[in-house]
């Protein structure tokens, strides 16, 4: 499996107080743990995006948990009210414990 890429998409420049769109996509097969390698037969052992997180400036301001009915290269989307420049953290977390992460800077005039 090659190592997932996440990608986001959210705007460089906003005005204080204004709501953005901020969205999510990362490249991960999501491996349910259900289903069979069609040449050993053998089953594929469960490899999901269990959650993510988004933070600003170090605090959450959003979270979901993922379970195993989710899609490959799961995409989300979600709306923030900025009050200041900074930083946004997105953190997505493998069964495994491994971790993916990406920043996004944000200026607010």
């Amino acid at each position: 499996m090659a190592k997932p890429k996440p990608r986001i998409r959210a705007p460089k420049k906003a005005s204080k107080g204004e709501v953005i769109e901020i969205k999510t996509l990362i490249s991960h097969p999501m491996e349910s743990g259900q289903r069979k390698d069609r040449k050993t037969g053998e089953i594929i052992p469960r490899k999901i995006i269990n959650a993510f997180t988004c933070t600003y400036n170090g605090q959450e301001v959003f979270k979901a948990d993922f379970h195993p009915a989710i899609s490959a290269n799961p995409y989300m989307s979600f709306f923030v009210k900025v009050k200041e420049s900074g930083e946004f953290e997105f953190t997505w977390v493998d069964d495994d414990g491994t971790t993916y992460s990406k920043k996004s800077k944000l200026t607010v005039n």
